[in-house]
């Protein structure tokens, strides 16, 4: 069983070193460590190059193409790099609890290779000196984990630095443009055509700092976009409407009658005039995983104010 880690990173320096050891202490040892530095202009590769001097399990890669090109294209660049039979992602500056890739690993096993696969698990939510500020990041922003493709149309609960994926689910990713992340738009693979499998239990350590790409929602955070409500009436259609290119790359595969039907039917809301609107949210239940948010997303899909077609 071949298993690979992928790790993309940029300016890392302060915690980069913990999160590497963490990898080095888990429980599994039969691993594989590929690093793509994505334009660092600090001792990050430096750090980097310390570890692959010592332990053979550690590669730079690309090593002297530093081109900026973002995490998803760094993550994608990685995972068609070098075949394995299961692929972890790792942020830069978490630290990974050591059973984590053992009670993966062996959920994973549990499920037919020939299918694609998604396992992912809840995470702690930590301060930069590690001290606990969330135990379960799904229950506290969430309140559930998803599982169907129906749930994970409209919102994404798949933290990457948690997630597993399997060879079959990596082949078909085949896209890095129009997706919101790399984990969601791997999330709603799964689920249209495998397994999307959740663990119950945090397996590593997030941490919260100023500088993270996409942090943990914050009171501080939620009070800023409140205070700018036209900011956030921008944000929810972005995030609707960008949600809604995302799965329209699900379209191009071999799908069962029923999910092509929901994707359509979720791409093509804003197309539609009010009493098909209404009728495609009584009939697919589209939703968020908050009532709050639910009630937001259908009375903006219902009214579509604010929205601004491009």
């Amino acid at each position: 069983m071949k298993v690979n880690i992928v790790m993309a990173t940029y300016n890392g320096e302060k915690f980069l070193a913990e999160q590497i050891e963490s990898i080095q202490k888990q429980t599994f040892k039969d691993w594989t460590l590929l690093i793509r530095d994505d334009g660092s202009n600090d001792q990050t590769r430096t750090i980097i190059q310390a570890f692959v001097k010592k332990d053979s399990r550690i590669h730079l890669i690309d090593s002297e193409k530093f081109d900026n090109v973002g995490v998803i294209k760094s993550f994608y660049t990685l995972v068609k790099r070098e075949s394995a039979d299961f692929y972890f992602f790792s942020d830069q500056d978490d630290v990974w609890l050591e059973d984590k890739l053992e009670k993966t690993l062996a959920k994973a096993q549990t499920f037919p290779s020939d299918k694609p696969l998604l396992v992912y698990t809840d995470l702690s939510v930590v301060n930069q000196n590690l001290e606990m500020m969330t135990e379960s990041m799904i229950e506290k922003q969430s309140h559930h984990a998803n599982t169907t493709l129906l749930q994970e149309l409209t919102e994404n609960t798949v933290t990457g630095g948690t997630m597993l994926i399997n060879h079959t689910l990596a082949k078909k990713w085949t896209v890095d443009d129009n997706i919101l992340m790399h984990d969601w738009y791997l999330a709603l693979l799964a689920s249209a055509m495998g397994n999307l499998v959740y663990i119950d239990r945090p397996t590593q350590l997030y941490r919260q700092h100023d500088n993270n790409v996409l942090g943990a929602r914050t009171w501080t955070k939620r009070m800023k976009k409140w205070l700018k409500p036209h900011l956030l009436l921008e944000k929810y259609w972005w995030l609707i409407t960008e949600s809604q290119k995302q799965a329209r790359h699900l379209l191009q595969f071999d799908l069962s009658k029923q999910n092509k039907e929901m994707i359509i039917a979720y791409t093509s809301l804003l197309e539609q005039p009010l009493s098909r609107r209404y009728a495609a949210l009584k009939k697919y239940d589209f939703k968020k995983n908050r009532l709050f948010h639910t009630l937001v997303f259908r009375g903006l899909i219902l009214t579509k104010i604010g929205y601004r077609r491009k």
